[in-house]
């Protein structure tokens, strides 16, 4: 698969705050059986989240498996003040964790070892790794948490912790796209000890999804930088750096860049696992 240069720029963060009283209540939101839309501006100060056993630290929680929404994961916007962060941040065993930091930057202490995360920086917590955050810098840290419940197969190993840079990374560009559509992998995509992939996908000026993707994956997508024209089930929706989507499992998709800047955003798909009949998100008996 051809490759091409990593141009990312700027990474989109929340800052909380309230409109004026004399702006237009009429917004983007949108939410839908098959796809929702959580535009930038709704995330406010009184949507925010506190967290048992988070200091100085507030969230932004954009997803959760909830009847008609998200079934596999849940999204968190993070923010964490001078000195603040976690001894104890993930409340459920068997969950798998990934962050991706978009400003400040985050120590992440794991297996008795520090990595310190700036913007682009990303990594993942596989389950009952024992993970701790903190914001040793003088200004706020903001990140992306997603977590899923992890599937473990029979046979095949848990996968481990890594940390990685966004910045870092060459994307790889779909074929035949002249590098207008690209991807940066944070996994590699056949190994089958991930059950869920994070990635950052980038649209040069002009590029596009020229086809209505139809799949089993569920999605949810933010925004990271400029803007784009999505198609999301039969309608057509117009995002920008800081928007958020959640596209339900065969939710039909398309898009296409629009801007004089690259539009990126951040991807989360579930992979590599047979639906499941029965239990828990099954229908079998």
């Amino acid at each position: 698969m051809s490759t091409v240069n990593n141009d990312s720029g700027s990474y989109f963060a929340i800052d909380g705050g309230l409109p004026g009283q004399r702006e237009l209540m009429t917004g983007r939101a949108v939410f839908t059986d098959a796809y929702a839309v959580i535009p930038k501006g709704v995330m406010t100060d009184i949507v925010a989240s506190l967290f048992p056993f988070w200091e100085s630290t507030r969230g932004w929680i954009i997803a959760r498996p909830l009847s008609g929404f998200s079934e596999t994961f849940s999204h968190y916007v993070m923010e964490v003040g001078p000195g603040g962060g976690s001894d104890k941040p993930e409340p459920e065993a068997g969950a798998e964790g990934a962050l991706f930091v978009v400003s400040g930057s985050v120590t992440v202490t794991v297996g008795g070892a520090e990595h310190v995360l700036e913007p682009g920086g990303f990594g993942f917590l596989p389950p009952s790794s024992g993970w701790t955050l903190r914001n040793r810098g003088s200004e706020p840290a903001k990140f992306h948490w997603i977590r899923k419940m992890y599937e473990a197969v029979d046979g095949i190993d848990a996968p481990t912790p890594f940390f990685a840079n966004d910045r870092d990374i060459t994307p790889n560009a779909m074929p035949d796209t002249e590098g207008r559509w690209a991807t940066s992998r944070f996994v590699d995509p056949e190994d089958l000890r991930h059950d869920m992939h994070i990635t950052v996908v980038t649209f040069q000026p002009g590029g596009t999804i020229p086809f209505e993707e139809t799949h089993v994956m569920e999605h949810g997508l933010y925004v990271l930088q400029g803007k784009g024209v999505y198609k999301l089930n039969q309608d057509w929706v117009e995002v920008e750096a800081g928007d958020y989507m959640w596209l339900r499992a065969f939710c039909p998709q398309a898009c296409y860049a629009a801007g004089p800047e690259p539009f990126r955003y951040l991807l989360y798909k579930d992979m590599h696992r047979h639906p499941k009949l029965t239990g828990v998100g099954g229908f079998g008996r």
